[in-house]
């Protein structure tokens, strides 16, 4: 072999608040440092450092594009994470011969996962190492091969066993009548002692449900009108805004949310929550797995009776869900609203169009032919400035709409036009939150230590008298206050935390030009759907803002959708150029990329 052997690094550590990544990286890197000085004294040399802060039972589309490395000083250099490994390494100017990690479940804890990348590198002729391995030259794997695949049964076998203990225990907690989060509205979060003693020494506490006296009968006052009266979430949130002082609105977590009046969703909340039946139910939204997705209800978790006062019967809750189901070919899809027998045509853009004066959506209506947006709120709910009714034709919007896509998001100078857009803005915003994310996280490393030091000493004195005793646990029970309070923030904060832009991901987009009056309905609406699109109208200028959202997690999905309505453009398959062969969209998927198809 002539020169020194070049070797990528590859790491991972679990997210931030699971793992320390400023400790795990740099003992991973010296880890496999180490292994490669044993194997190839003087001749393997490490060139690129790769790794994330992410789990690792992600699926390997979803990998590699978290920022949570950005919020440490890691004393250890980056080139990108997992993707940017493997789009380096099919790469003919690749920096590496070989990539190494500390061990394999640090590349994935799935063993699918991890085959598939180590399958993918092993095509391109890169071996993958692990310093926990023997690092054979000679092309003899069958024994390695045999321990990494149950080193990786194992580790997989591991998470999910840990999964599922932690499963079984909120069953346990839903079981005994404990609250997991926030209150609903309408309950108070009572505090109880925590049922292990050193946890209860310590002053921690767990949570049941108390009916709130003044919120708790807004809740029975909006079961009664839904169930007897059968009124959609939004015409309940009008009548309650009438009386805010005797229906007082929601606050959201994070209070820069709080709108300060009863929302078409806010009622929603209210009248999905089963809480209210006096049962304990956990598992309704995949927090975790799902980024907050609602589960069906048959994946819910019930108590087996209830454990806290109700706020609703159960056969009151279910008169509720009822008139869900029955309204729901009304208002819940998209085409021709069918629970009306007067609808002729459906409207392409309805859920889409909001009014920038009020924020409601829009609704379609044809007249002499031609399609209209129109905001037309009831006069007590009518914000000053308003007009009676707002008209927006649609046929600029769809020319609009077409020429933003072909422009922005499918053209072929999209990334210059959006380099230009950011070096106008100003990202100081940006920079601020992640200090006081920092000096947040600092306080609540602080409050943790002091804990420790004070039941540090408790555990020095030989014989603490009772009032020492007293003294410490109150002196706990205040530092447990302060960093509950902390945590709080850091939640709040981490919710509210703005989307730092990142351009690279219209590369994940397909180029070429698409006419959305050609789309049949259901593809446009997919299509709109698969970007996130929103449109504002703003009166005063008469413009309508277009929005889209690409994000990491959705690139699969949005080219899947886009590549769905792709066909011959009007020159034809055959260059006849016939009126046959027109087609909505033609679009070229972005090189060496293969989406995976939605389920």
């Amino acid at each position: 072999m002539d020169g020194p052997l070049k070797v990528a690094f590859a790491g991972r550590t679990s997210t931030e608040d699971k793992q320390d990544p400023t400790l795990s990286l740099p003992r991973q890197l010296a880890n496999s440092q180490s292994a490669l000085h044993t194997a190839l004294p003087g001749r393997g040399v490490i060139v690129a450092h790769f790794y994330d802060i992410e789990s690792g039972r992600k699926d390997l589309a979803a990998r590699g594009f978290g920022r949570g490395h950005e919020r440490f000083n890691i004393p250890v250099p980056r080139d990108g994470g997992i993707q940017d490994l493997l789009l380096e390494a099919a790469q003919s100017d690749r920096r590496f011969d070989a990539v190494i990690c500390e061990s394999v479940d640090r590349i994935a804890r799935r063993t699918y996962v991890g085959t598939q990348i180590e399958n993918t590198l092993e095509k391109l002729g890169i071996p993958l190492w692990a310093s926990d391995e023997p690092i054979a030259l000679n092309g003899k794997r069958s024994s390695q091969v045999l321990t990494r695949r149950v080193k990786q049964g194992v580790a997989e076998w591991y998470v999910l066993e840990m999964l599922e203990k932690s499963w079984g225990g909120f069953e346990a907690h839903t079981e005994q009548g404990f609250n997991v989060g926030r209150p609903p509205y309408g309950y108070l979060a009572h505090k109880v002692p925590h049922p292990v003693a050193a946890r209860r020494e310590q002053g921690a506490t767990k949570h049941v449900l108390a009916p709130d006296p003044v919120r708790g009968p807004v809740v029975r006052t909006i079961f009664e009108i839904r169930a007897g009266e059968r009124l959609g979430y939004q015409a309940i949130a009008d009548r309650l805004n009438v009386d805010l002082d005797r229906y007082p609105p929601p606050v959201a977590t994070a209070k820069h949310r709080t709108v300060g009046r009863w929302t078409y969703s806010s009622v929603r909340e209210v009248l999905t929550n089963p809480k209210y039946t006096g049962y304990m139910v956990w598992n309704r939204k995949a927090t975790t797995s799902a980024g907050g997705r609602n589960n069906p209800p048959e994946a819910w978790i019930w108590s087996s009776a209830p454990t806290h006062p109700e706020l609703v019967s159960i056969e009151t809750f279910t008169a509720a869900q009822r008139v869900a189901r029955d309204r729901e070919g009304s208002r819940s899809r998209p085409g021709p609203n069918t629970a009306h027998t007067g609808t002729r045509r459906s409207y392409a853009f309805r859920s889409y169009m909001t009014c920038g004066l009020c924020g409601r959506r829009m609704f379609g209506k044809e007249s002499r032919g031609r399609i209209y947006y129109i905001c037309r709120p009831a006069r007590a709910y009518r914000p000053e400035g308003h007009p009676a009714s707002i008209w927006v034709r649609e046929e600029p919007l769809m020319a609009g709409l077409t020429e933003f896509f072909n422009r922005e998001i499918f053209g072929p100078h999209r990334r210059e036009r959006l380099r230009v857009l950011l070096a106008r803005l100003d990202d100081t915003h940006i920079h601020e939150h992640r200090e006081r994310l920092v000096a947040v996280e600092r306080q609540i490393a602080e409050l943790k230590r002091r804990k420790e030091r004070v039941l540090d000493s408790l555990e020095a004195a030989d014989d603490p008298s009772p009032a020492f005793v007293n003294s410490i646990n109150e002196r706990t029970t205040s530092i447990g206050a302060d960093l509950e309070a902390k945590q709080a923030a850091l939640r709040e904060l981490r919710d509210a935390t703005p989307v730092a832009p990142c351009p690279e991901l219209l590369d994940r987009c397909p180029t070429g030009t698409v006419d959305f009056d050609l789309l049949p309905e259901p593809t446009l609406r997919r299509l709109l759907d698969a970007f996130a699109v929103q449109m504002c109208h703003n009166k005063e200028n008469n413009q309508v803002t277009i929005q889209v959202t690409i994000t990491p997690a959705t690139p699969d999905t949005q080219l899947w959708t886009a590549n769905a309505t792709s066909v011959w453009d009007d020159s034809g398959s055959d260059g006849s150029g016939s009126d046959g062969d027109r087609a909505a969209m033609r679009v070229v998927p972005p090189t060496g990329f293969e989406p995976a198809l939605p389920p």
